[in-house]
């Protein structure tokens, strides 16, 4: 056990990449929301991408290292310090046994990650170390006094490309989906182009859109068929919720739409109130 959580914050669990291939029994893919960001910390500290990292919540994490260990910072940008000194995120710094690593509150976006090296070895369940907010499968998010063991560690590489691709503009690109005839054609042109504001109740089972609603073509509702990461269902209100990693497996709700895999990672970066574009392809 080399770690020792001093302060979780408000919200900090243990991600992978997800676990696949059991939504049809219910349980979501989960892992990180920011993928690239994970990644990214994982590639600093010589791990595999596929390894556990911790993922923070607008607040941050204070933890204690009981051994000599390596870690990086990437994702939401935020003040990181050991024993009290800053040392700069996106980068590989290893500490003493017994230092202290706190990483800060989001100054922009919302979720850090946070690697070691040999990754967080706590036990997988089906297949992985991600935790799952809606069903509550996997580690249980961090609590005072927990200690986190670590895997043996790799070697980091000799060079890093620091950056990770992101779209500063926020457009977010939809492709009509299963149920796309739930909208006619006139609803699809105005949604084209619409800007919506991120809804104070988004969370990483899904990004609610506060804006333009968007009208039914369809009366009623259907029975429940299975949605995906990327999802775009509309309720009654016709205000969009885009589904993240730990989205339900299925849903009553028209799926209008899929977002494009490659916009999904600033989606877990978005906090209330931000504003996106929509793009109708």
């Amino acid at each position: 056990m080399i770690l020792e959580v001093i302060d979780p914050g408000p919200l900090t669990t243990i991600q992978d990449l997800g676990r696949f291939g059991w939504a049809h029994l219910g349980v979501p893919r989960a892992g990180a929301l920011d993928r690239a960001a994970a990644r990214l910390a994982n590639r600093l500290v010589g791990n595999a991408p596929e390894h556990a990292v911790l993922e923070t919540t607008m607040g941050g994490v204070t933890l204690l290292a009981r051994r000599a260990v390596t870690f990086a910072v990437t994702g939401a940008q935020a003040e990181v310090r050991v024993d009290g000194r800053p040392v700069h995120s996106g980068l590989p710094v290893t500490v003493r046994a017994g230092a202290r690593i706190h990483v800060g509150p989001a100054r922009s976006g919302v979720r850090s990650y946070v690697a070691f090296a040999g990754g967080l070895a706590v036990e997988p369940v089906l297949g992985s170390r991600s935790t799952d907010t809606l069903a509550w499968i996997g580690p249980p998010p961090l609590a005072c006094g927990q200690l986190l063991p670590l895997g043996p560690r790799g070697h980091p590489p000799a060079a890093v490309d620091v950056s990770v691709p992101r779209s500063h503009d926020h457009v977010m690109t939809w492709r009509r989906g299963p149920r796309h005839d739930w909208v006619d054609d006139g609803a699809w042109r105005a949604l084209d182009g619409a800007e919506y504001a991120v809804g104070q109740h988004s969370d990483r089972i899904g990004l609610r859109l506060v804006g333009h609603a968007v009208p039914r073509a369809v009366s009623g509702e259907l029975a429940s068929e299975g949605v995906v990461t990327g999802g775009v269902q509309l309720p009654p209100s016709g205000h969009p919720v885009v589904f993240l990693a730990d989205h339900p497996t299925t849903g009553g709700y028209p799926v209008i739409a899929l977002v494009d895999d490659a916009d999904l990672d600033w989606c877990g970066q978005l906090r209330p109130g931000d504003r996106v574009t929509i793009r109708v392809r």
